[in-house]
């Protein structure tokens, strides 16, 4: 019978087991060279995969986005010829009219009878946050605004606004028919061979530029508007907003339509200010919990409120430029920091000429039906021959323009597939 082992004996066994040595066992592994091609190889397969995938839907969206384009334009013409079809106001689509090969970028709506800038997007983002912010604050006034006057008093200002905004968006802003092109030659230059020409104004002398597009030296305070690619009359500015030219026939619609909606905003903000304090007495809540109980209210208050800031400083400037009866393309290029403003006939004579005298008749019916010779329209250009004007504006006296009276023969040429 074996005995228990000493320590010495343990420490035998111990060092006899230490003395044992693990044979090395090869394990299949791929080369890192090996590995790190198949993971570029497969991060090269997802990255053609993803563009592949993107492609798709950029595809796919772009085709939705134009069968919208096309599916508004048809439902457009569709109304505009059911209305004008039953009110009689329809046309021979036999006949072409200036609209149809007009060569500046404008859009025309109702065969011609509005017309609008090339971008619609202002006037759309315009419109838009108007009508939303309208709705929001008479959707959720509940019993913060007296029941009847208030309501009164937010849809009027409503519908001034939006009626200046139509208005203003959609009239002739003053566009200048473009030149003859067989008076080309006679008007290019003066006699020392310079296209410059002066003209004395109260007593003022001003010198008119000469206009390579429209080929016609440019009235006073005319200007040729880049975007729309015209000469407008009385030029202000290209307003970005709107989408149009602010000139002569339309500066009075901007300037109404800019301190009414100065008017709605402050509306707006003071009755969405007033409503907030009294939500905080009511509830006991603090500015955190009105995020909560009405965010709808904060986010009027946040879009007034620079809004107000935007339009505040419009109408000031606007007031400015006229009680000194000066546009603000005039007012940006110093026109008349050296000399007097020969159109400053005092603060109230200025007020009334802006707001309160008759507007000019547009120069260029845009309705007018246009005789043109065969083969025209198949080639790269459109050359209209001769404008009929109709009868109903036959009795207006011709528009002088350089000295001469122009008529109703105008030349004009534009790329094939343009506006």
């Amino acid at each position: 019978m074996k005995g228990p082992l000493n320590i010495s004996q343990a420490e035998g066994i111990d060092d006899e087991e230490e003395d044992f040595e693990m044979e090395p066992v090869a394990l299949p592994c791929r080369p890192p060279a090996q590995q790190s091609g198949h993971s570029l190889d497969r991060d090269n397969d997802t990255e053609k995969r993803t563009q592949v995938l993107r492609s798709n839907v950029a595809m796919k969206l772009a085709r939705f986005m134009d069968t919208i384009r096309q599916s508004f334009v048809a439902v457009q013409t569709f109304a505009e010829d059911l209305w004008l079809r039953q009110y009689g106001c329809a046309g021979n689509p036999d006949i072409t009219r200036v609209y149809q090969v007009w060569p500046g970028n404008n859009v025309f709506f109702f065969h011609g009878r509005l017309i609008c800038g090339l971008d619609p997007r202002g006037l759309v983002l315009t419109t838009v946050s108007i009508i939303l912010s309208s709705w929001v604050f008479a959707m959720y006034r509940e019993d913060d605004l007296p029941q009847d006057s208030g309501l009164i008093t937010a849809f009027s200002l409503i519908l001034t606004v939006l009626v200046n905004l139509f208005s203003v968006s959609t009239i002739d802003p003053g566009i200048i028919p473009r030149n003859d092109g067989s008076c080309i030659e006679e008007t290019a230059g003066t006699s020392d061979g310079t296209r410059r020409m002066r003209v004395t104004v109260n007593g003022v002398e001003l010198k008119l530029k000469y206009c390579r597009i429209c080929k016609f030296f440019r009235p006073p305070r005319s200007c040729h508007c880049a975007v729309c690619d015209n000469c407008v009359e009385k030029f202000d500015h290209h307003c970005p907003w709107i989408g149009q030219c602010i000139a002569l026939r339309n500066y009075r619609f901007y300037l109404t339509f800019v301190v009414s909606a100065l008017i709605f905003f402050v509306y707006v903000f003071a009755f969405s200010c007033r409503r907030i304090h009294q939500r905080m007495l009511r509830t006991g809540t603090g500015f955190l919990g009105m995020l909560k109980n009405c965010p709808e209210t904060l986010a009027l208050v946040s879009f007034s409120f620079p809004a107000i800031l935007f339009l505040g400083g419009l109408t000031i400037l606007h007031v400015f430029l006229l009680a000194r009866n000066q546009t603000g393309y005039e007012n940006f290029r110093e026109s008349y920091m050296g000399s007097q403003n020969p159109f400053d006939r005092g603060m109230p004579s200025n007020i009334m000429e802006v707001l309160f005298e008759p507007l000019p008749p547009s120069r260029v019916d845009f309705r007018a039906e246009v005789m043109m010779p065969r083969g025209v329209l198949g080639g790269h250009c459109v050359t209209v021959m001769s404008v009929h004007t109709p009868p109903a504006t036959s009795h207006q006296p011709p528009v002088m323009v350089n000295g001469v009276a122009e008529t109703t023969c105008y030349m004009w040429s534009r790329p094939e597939g343009g506006r």
